[in-house]
């Protein structure tokens, strides 16, 4: 009996132990999984950057014949694409949270919910492959021409809508984008809407505040930092999208006032040019190195977002 009263105490040691230093084994492993990645990719990105210099962040140029390589054009439009995107994603998923946890009525949500969550499963060349042979005619029969008749002869704002209308481009990526993270969003800020407590509702409800009232000074200050985290999560899915862009943003490298015009991102030219860079080539070290700009692009995001929750919540 005390043999087994002793093993049942060694036991009792070594198992938090072994627990506690398996945590700290995965957390570093990721961390250094994390400096693995950002190594290798200014590493082997070190020719294109000290050819270049800072040129090569600011140039447009992309002629391979000329070992000319650069991120600008490539640049310009991941940014403009992923902010199109969200700015299309954001009012839609807060709608659609917002519904399926205030408005409609639990045995209809839940099948909704799971809908939504099919839409994220969806692959990303399947979406690419829809918005080429379905979007893209639809944008540029439609959408297109309409918004040209509508901002064409606006003065500043024309410059965003002009060029011919042949449904790819820049709008037509975001647009796709919009579709592909709204799921993300959307699952998040509807994960806090249900967190939101009940009886502050209610106590409102009891005063008299309407439900525009609760949703805008009751519900909206609760999930800030929900809402927060689900944007940041949708923009850096669209940072980084690569097959579904790729069918419709056009795959020109130059950079364009126009949203109608063809563009690249960083991910999509990546994809695109890497089977035909030999290793250790200046191409190649140029392709790393826009790896690398896309990740300080994403590290940049998270930053801001962060300091813009920490204000916003000094603010209340």
């Amino acid at each position: 009996m005390l043999l087994k009263q002793a093993g049942y105490r060694k036991d009792k040691k070594i198992i938090p132990y072994l627990f506690t230093s398996l945590m700290w084994c995965g957390g570093a492993l990721i961390f250094l999984i994390f400096l693995g990645l950002i190594f290798e990719l200014f590493w082997q990105g070190k020719q294109a950057f000290s050819v270049f210099g800072f040129h090569f962040i600011t140039s447009t140029d992309w002629n391979p014949g000329e070992q000319q390589f650069s991120a600008g054009a490539a640049l310009v439009g991941t940014l403009v694409s992923s902010c199109i995107g969200v700015v299309l994603a954001l009012p839609l998923s807060f709608g659609c949270a917002y519904c399926l946890n205030e408005l409609m009525p639990q045995r209809f949500s839940k099948y909704i919910t799971a809908s939504i969550q099919l839409l994220a499963a969806i692959p990303s060349i399947i979406l690419g492959m829809w918005g080429f042979f379905i979007l893209v005619p639809l944008m540029s029969q439609y959408v297109q021409p309409f918004l040209k008749n509508i901002f064409g002869n606006v003065p500043y704002i024309e410059l965003l809508f002009s060029g011919g209308t042949y449904g790819i481009g820049i709008l037509t990526a975001g647009l796709i984008l919009a579709i592909m993270i709204t799921p993300f969003i959307t699952a998040i800020m509807q994960e806090s809407f249900a967190n939101t407590p009940v009886m502050l509702k209610e106590s409102a409800y009891s005063l008299g505040a309407t439900r525009w009232e609760v949703m805008h000074q009751v519900i909206v200050p609760w999930v800030q930092k929900g809402v927060v985290g689900g944007v940041v999560l949708g923009w850096g899915r669209a940072l980084g999208e690569t097959m579904a862009v790729t069918f419709v943003i056009g795959n020109a490298h130059h950079a364009s006032w126009s949203l109608f015009m063809p563009s690249n991102t960083i991910a999509s030219l990546i994809a695109l040019e890497f089977s035909e860079s030999a290793a250790g080539s200046l191409k190649m070290s140029s392709l790393m190195a826009l790896g690398a700009v896309l990740m300080v692009i994403s590290f940049v995001v998270l930053f801001c977002s962060q300091l813009l929750l920490k204000q916003v919540l000094k603010s209340r």
